[in-house]
């Protein structure tokens, strides 16, 4: 009798194992910009060490990150495209949102410049001037936080580069990167991805510092209440550390070659 119970006590063990262990996984889904700078590398190891949990990241483009919250594939997202997060809260799909960092966009592109718009502080007229020079432009083309903003720049420039001058590489933030590089043409970035790219493209920053190239992050829980599965305890604590002042430290820290790529923006 006394082995019969050791058995089952035994069993029941080993198959709640997998579910306690299940509720320590937590689920994001978050940009290829946070990825290729390598933040993620400092931030979610410091999470995991003081919270014992452990961060799975899906690392696409914003628009794909939202769509894994509405399908209650994650439990939390990172992503920097405001107008979309406004609506995915608003529809009832994220909660719990919090601002966490911003950087900024630049256009990038070949050293000798051939669309002359080095140094300018206006980003659609460099986007003008690009369209008129029949030189290449690489777009993220992935519904991106990053795609969203270009899109943006050239339907306010009225303009856009004909045909094949224009590719649409349907692509991370480093691999179009390296594509611009490749085809000596210019593109739309995010700065910290830059900088982990800035050596091994040799792309040159052209135009930076107009006020329409800020650049937010946000964090979001996916909304329990539309997924009973998502873990929502677990998307909590990561948007409660990153936005604590340890979290926000952290990023302000992040200083690769010496540059800060971002600044925390939580408000506390």
């Amino acid at each position: 009798m006394q082995r019969r119970i050791f058995t089952i006590v035994l069993s029941s063990l080993f198959l709640s194992a997998p579910l306690a262990q299940a509720q320590d996984v937590i689920k994001l889904s978050t940009t290829t910009s946070t990825e290729n700078s390598g933040l993620l590398k400092v931030l979610l190891p410091a999470f995991e060490a003081k919270t014992g949990s452990k961060v799975h990241v899906i690392s696409v483009g914003t628009g794909k990150a939202l769509e894994l919250g509405k399908n209650g594939d994650v439990d939390v997202t990172l992503v920097h495209a405001r107008a979309l997060e406004d609506k995915f809260v608003e529809e009832g799909w994220g909660v719990d949102r919090r601002d966490v960092m911003y950087n900024d966009f630049i256009v990038v592109g070949p050293a000798n410049d051939p669309a002359a718009i080095k140094g300018g502080k206006d980003v659609i007229a460099a986007f003008r001037k690009i369209a008129a020079s029949g030189t290449r432009f690489i777009s993220r083309g992935d519904n991106s936080g990053t795609d969203v903003m270009e899109k943006g720049y050239w339907q306010a420039a009225a303009s856009k580069p004909a045909g094949a001058s224009y590719v649409s590489a349907g692509l991370g933030m480093g691999e179009v990167l390296n594509m611009a590089a490749e085809m000596r043409a210019y593109t739309l970035t995010d700065r910290a991805t830059y900088g982990a790219y800035r050596a091994k493209t040799g792309l040159a920053v052209l135009v930076e510092g107009d006020k329409r190239m800020f650049n937010p992050y946000g964090i979001i829980a996916v909304n329990p209440a539309k997924h009973k599965g998502v873990n929502y305890k677990g998307a909590k604590a990561l948007i409660d550390w990153i936005t604590s002042a340890d979290g926000q430290a952290r990023i302000a820290a992040f200083r690769p070659e010496g540059e800060q790529l971002f600044f925390p923006s939580a408000s506390r």
